[in-house]
């Protein structure tokens, strides 16, 4: 069983890892975010585009956020869980408690903005008004070696 889950969890990371390389690809800080609903359907598909909408919450959990909105015709996400490959920021964190998303599954954390588990933990302060189940590390190395090899190489120009 615990295979099983792990495995559902890899598949729908690699799709948000997938968002991540083509948002580094074009210039943006290389996250990938995917949400699927309650009947493992992926609903919102999206990756960081701050840079090219100048927009400083065009982060891709928030866009992906929107989408599924969309679609669901609900703000309320219940029942979905989202994939992001970086722990999100207290922004994000603060749309995924308020849009009532029920599971989020992260790749790395984040030692500088994580407000999730690392830096602070929104989810399970007195301010979060909703039940998040949180599982972290999955494709971790990846992501984070995606992270350090995009940003040494802005660095280095």
């Amino acid at each position: 069983m615990f295979d099983s889950i792990y495995q559902k969890h890899l598949q729908w990371m690699s799709r948000a890892y997938e968002q991540a390389q083509e948002a580094g690809q074009q210039g943006e800080i290389p996250v990938g975010a995917i949400i699927v609903d309650e009947n493992n359907q992926l609903i919102a598909i999206a990756h960081n585009r701050k840079e090219k909408k100048q927009d400083a919450t065009a982060h891709a959990e928030i866009l992906a956020i929107n989408q599924a909105s969309q679609i669901k015709k609900n703000w309320r996400l219940d029942g979905c869980t989202l994939y992001v490959t970086l722990e999100p920021c207290p922004m994000c964190t603060g749309a995924i408690i308020h849009s009532r998303i029920s599971t989020l599954v992260y790749g790395v954390d984040d030692y500088k903005t994580g407000a999730v588990r690392t830096v602070i933990n929104l989810p399970d302060s007195h301010c979060s008004n909703h039940a998040l189940e949180v599982i972290a590390g999955i494709k971790e190395k990846d992501c984070k070696t995606l992270l350090q090899q995009w940003f040494k190489t802005k660095r280095n120009l």
